[in-house]
């Protein structure tokens, strides 16, 4: 029997609509490795990058393995020739990274910047009690976190100190299997009665993120006050040579303990402390770094304190960038601050950042019409911001027409998405602050589960994705 002839409606559908389908289905044959293969180099720098400065280390690690040289030993005048590989670091917490394209820089710049700082406990400058037969560090948590969700969890402790004699010291404990761990106590529920008729952001108080840290006394003398505290310090100083008043010059930073693992039965799921942001510094990192002799300069920027509103000296809000291009068009013979303006004036951008992926579980707090699905590729935003879109860049039709057509050109899969429901709440990323200075910017990023949380849930075909999306901005 001959087979019916498909009907005018149903040819329509796949003219006129948007089909949505998973991006495993839509893979092109023999990519599906790939992606596996791509996740297990992303775990590798999850696992090893927890903080900012160990992020930026391991990027500066990956560039200068693939040719790339430092800006600063390039003199100013000499001229950087077309597919030039370059980096500049920023107090060892911010990056750029790009070559050099064959179009004049004034044609201007793809850039994708992200950020590689995380939501975390830091220890507060003087962090260190004792209390009821227990020694405790007091902490102050960065960015926005459900403090609850950091209770009765191990934990391990990054960072560096600078100690009294001018010594610098990093800091890692409670990563390998023979460290000890960390922890924030939690009431017990046969006690907790009062405590869970709280809503959840009365029940714990930021001053209640306390750290358990030891339990055995100094030895020897039994006059002395606060013997667990002194045995603490005395651990410390044979370790690292630490005095109290190095804790005010320290950065110190509590993290979930263990490296990134496989998540789900079929391992199509990472599931990882910090993928928020560091899953688009990864995957920007792998596209500048396999890209060869672009149209434009391309950039990739990685900053830090954007889950704290992008302010200080490493932060998007900061002038680096405005410092860093000066750098650049002075060794690409445009060295004057007129033409810096006309190069962001001239410029595109991704805000490669996360959104928010539907979770079945509280599928009501989403928009299920303009909502990012795990598994359906990487997310194209055109606005983020909260209520209204305040606190938002929103991208202009004719940006969002152009990162569309890249995207369908390189058989990218992707989707458009935004947070949630429009009075659900909502949240910003570094592309205002790209936007300031002149650039197109959208944001684009792989959905996640679980944002924020010390364990992240992303889909593997989504990452992949965002290093095809990312790989295809910067040739444009």
């Amino acid at each position: 029997m001959a087979e019916r002839e498909e009907s005018r409606g149903k040819k329509l559908q796949k003219e006129l609509g948007l089909p949505r389908k998973s991006a495993w289905e839509r893979l092109e044959p023999g990519t599906r490795e790939k992606v596996f293969a791509f996740a297990e180099g992303y775990k590798g720098f999850l696992s090893r990058a927890k903080t900012e400065r160990e992020a930026i280390r391991a990027a500066l690690e990956a560039a200068r393995g693939r040719g790339f040289i430092s800006l600063n030993d390039i003199p100013s005048g000499r001229g950087l020739d077309p597919g030039s590989r370059f980096f500049l670091t920023w107090r060892d917490k911010v990056m750029l990274l790009g070559i050099a394209g064959t179009a004049p820089l004034e044609e201007g710049i793809r850039l994708v910047g992200a950020h590689v700082d995380a939501p975390r406990l830091d220890l507060k400058p003087m962090p260190l009690y004792e209390k009821d037969g227990l020694a405790m560090f007091k902490t102050h948590y960065y960015g926005g976190i459900k403090k609850y969700q950091w209770t009765a969890l191990p934990l391990a402790l990054h960072g560096v100190i600078m100690l009294r004699d001018g010594r610098r010291v990093e800091v890692v404990i409670g990563e390998d299997a023979g460290d000890p761990i960390f922890s924030v106590s939690d009431l017990l529920p046969h006690l907790a009665k009062e405590q869970m008729k709280k809503n959840m952001e009365e029940a714990l108080s930021g001053d209640d993120l306390n750290l358990v840290v030891g339990s055995l006394p100094f030895e020897g003398e039994e006059e002395l006050k606060d013997k667990i505290r002194l045995a603490i310090l005395q651990l410390l100083n044979q370790r690292y040579g630490l005095v109290e008043e190095d804790f005010i010059t320290a950065e110190l930073e509590l993290v979930p303990a263990g490296p990134a693992r496989d998540l789900g039965l079929d391992r199509s799921l990472v599931g990882a402390y910090g993928q928020d942001d560091r899953v688009c510094a990864y995957t920007a990192l792998q596209a500048v770094l396999e890209l060869e002799n672009p149209g434009h300069t391309a950039l990739v920027l990685l900053v830090d304190k954007e889950e704290i509103g992008s302010t200080g000296n490493t932060g998007a809000h900061s002038r680096f960038l405005e410092y860093a291009l000066t750098e650049l068009a002075a060794r690409m013979g445009s060295a004057s601050i007129v033409n810096v303006g006309r190069i962001m004036a001239n410029s595109q951008a991704i805000s490669a950042d996360v959104t928010a992926g539907v979770d079945p579980t509280y599928e009501n707090y989403f928009d299920m019409y303009n909502a990012s699905f795990l598994g359906y590729g990487v997310v194209l935003n055109k606005y983020s911001g909260s209520r209204g879109k305040y606190d938002a860049n929103d991208a202009s039709a004719e940006f969002m027409g152009r990162l569309r057509d890249i995207f369908n050109h390189n058989r990218v899969i992707w989707q458009s998405g935004e947070l949630g429901k429009v009075d659900a709440g909502g949240g910003g990323t570094i592309a205002k602050f790209l936007a300031y200075f002149g650039l197109d910017v959208a944001d684009c990023g792989p959905a996640l589960l679980s944002m924020h949380a010390p364990l992240e849930i992303a889909s593997k075909v989504d990452i992949y994705m965002a290093y095809r999306a990312y790989g295809a901005f910067l040739a444009s």
